[in-house]
């Protein structure tokens, strides 16, 4: 059975003299008519019309409110949430905009805010996850992924070290854990420690918090107790961690303070403990070790909240204000002099810190790289 010169195929079913046509006369028109060749543009301008629908959108929830209070959290939120639900592509060109140093052995990154190292139940996006992708943008397609020589807490942010071979991680992971690599964290505290300048050596211990919400944190296991005003020694539980920590206050006001930390050892949230449970100044944003028996957002002084620019319900939105400030690895295989890397304050720390009065080093005086990871989204 012929066809006839320009209609649209169709298909016959057999037996029932039944012609089935309408799909292949849609697919075949623009072939066949010039009344037809007009489709394509219609559908142009259908993909043209949805992507304007999600810009009005995208711009419908970034809208500015009008309550101070919803703009300063808006704003805390932004800071904070805008790598962690993005494609791991790209997080990965985020990072590979906000690289610290590279050489053939490392590539030091500067680490955002919220996003863990290491998957693990819940975890959609992490650091290790986009290790592969990096080292691609970096040395092109056929590149080994790169490897983590340490690790940071989901909250903290700043100097992280990577490297391209397996073994050269090892040698790294080997001077963290001699103690061969100088570390300086930067953290804004609640309240101002006394004396302002000092050494934290008390033990760690992790313990099970018991209550409604039944939980684990590290806590302090003291090695000393007072007795009738004299210092007694005790016996420690073999499950506690040495645990020292060096401290000078670089900034304070009456209620807050600009703290530069040394960690001497390097135990699991060895600062955020020794701050809020050896010096009583918790680290701000820090929802966690702020109150020992529960787990619930920092209270946080009516002078401190309205500086802010927020109320206590919505005090949760604070991010910690924890940052891994500055590394200096010793010489190593081919490099004989020290490499010291040094990383920028994020934008919302750098807020934070005018915010509350606190005077910042002339050198992070415009923020961190954050700007242009944010920048690159």
């Amino acid at each position: 059975m012929a066809a006839p010169g320009c209609s649209a195929p169709c298909l016959w079913v057999r037996g029932t003299g039944q012609r089935l046509g309408s799909l292949f006369t849609l697919v075949s028109k623009p072939f066949c008519s010039a009344a037809a060749a007009s489709r394509p543009l219609d559908a142009r301008r259908l993909a043209e019309r949805l992507r304007a629908q999600k810009r009005e959108q995208k711009t419908e929830n970034v809208s500015v409110p009008t309550n101070p209070v919803q703009r300063r959290v808006q704003e805390l939120v932004r800071f904070t949430q805008q790598l962690q639900r993005v494609h791991p592509n790209v997080l990965a060109k985020a990072l590979s905009r906000g690289i610290l140093h590279q050489d053939k052995d490392l590539v030091v990154i500067d680490k955002p805010y919220g996003l863990p190292v290491h998957g693990g139940p819940g975890v959609k996006l992490c650091i290790s996850d986009v290790l592969p992708i990096l080292a691609k943008m970096l040395h092109g397609h056929k590149a080994e992924p790169l490897h983590l020589c340490h690790r940071l807490d989901k909250e903290t942010t700043g100097v992280m070290v990577l490297a391209w071979e397996k073994e050269v991680a090892h040698q790294v992971q080997e001077l963290f854990r001699t103690r061969q690599v100088s570390k300086k964290y930067w953290a804004i505290t609640v309240r101002v420690p006394v004396p302002s300048a000092g050494v934290v050596d008390i033990p760690i211990i992790e313990k099970e918090v018991q209550g409604q919400q039944q939980h684990h944190k590290m806590t302090l296991s003291p090695s000393y107790r007072m007795d009738n005003g004299k210092m007694v020694k005790i016996r420690t539980s073999r499950n506690a961690h040495l645990a020292v920590t060096q401290y000078q206050v670089l900034s304070s006001t009456l209620s807050s303070a600009l703290v530069e930390l040394q960690p001497v050892t390097g135990i699991k949230h060895q600062l955020r403990v020794h701050l809020s449970f050896g010096l009583d100044c918790p680290v701000l944003g820090d929802h966690k070790y702020s109150d020992w028996n529960k787990l619930a957002p920092q209270k946080l002084s009516v002078g401190i909240l309205k500086r802010l620019g927020l109320q206590q319900s919505k005090a949760r939105h604070v991010p910690l204000h924890l940052h891994a400030r500055q590394l200096v690895l010793p010489a190593m295989g081919s490099r004989k002099e020290e490499l010291n890397l040094v990383c920028k304050l994020p934008r919302f720390f750098v807020h934070s810190l005018r915010r509350l009065g606190l005077e910042m080093p002339d050198q992070d005086q415009n923020g961190g790289n954050e700007a242009g990871l944010l920048g690159a989204q």
